[in-house]
């Protein structure tokens, strides 16, 4: 009994741990079963059960019959199987009710083609070769690479243009069109 008279969880479950590890093994293996057909995905059985298993055990002191304990076990699977399974509908309904985005016209991918590119873009000097990184890949501004580089925006916009010669260079002399 706590000193204030008040029924905590170690005076229910004992003091060590083992009483919570008995009560444990002895239900969330049916918890596990229960989330699994509610859900029939077995790791989402599996933390719906844990998490099912972890409020009910706070709460044990707080029940009038701790006989009761599986039933209360079973009521927060449920409970939590349904609200997962609401978040996940209210999800999915507001995905549809979004516009839908014209589709994006996908340029046809030549493995070949990004090889050259690579190659090209590992000859340039390396302030170019930074400059087209930041600003292409990071996609950072002109300014925040400017910022980056220790320079003004025009010496990065220098550099792209001589380093976008470079690669178009390049290009053209793989690809005789």
């Amino acid at each position: 009994m706590h000193p204030g008279g008040v029924r905590t969880a170690e005076t229910l479950l004992g003091s060590t741990s083992s009483r919570l590890g008995r009560l444990y093994e002895a239900h969330v293996g049916r918890a596990v079963a229960l989330a699994r057909l509610l859900t029939g995905d077995d790791q989402l059985a599996e933390d719906i059960a844990h998490d099912a298993f972890i409020r009910a055990a706070g709460r044990f002191a707080d029940l009038r019959r701790p006989e009761a304990f599986n039933a209360y076990l079973r009521k927060a699977v449920v409970n939590e199987c349904r609200a997962r399974w609401r978040r996940r509908h209210l999800e999915r309904d507001w995905v549809r009710r979004q516009p839908q985005a014209d589709p994006v016209a996908v340029p046809t991918f030549d493995p070949d083609e990004r090889a050259v590119v690579w190659q090209v873009i590992s000859a340039l000097p390396w302030r170019q070769r930074a400059a087209v990184a930041l600003r292409f890949y990071e996609d950072l501004s002109n300014g925040d690479v400017a910022e980056l580089l220790h320079c003004s925006i025009g010496a990065v916009e220098s550099l792209l243009s001589r380093a976008m010669v470079t690669l178009r260079d390049a290009m053209n002399e793989e690809d005789p069109r």
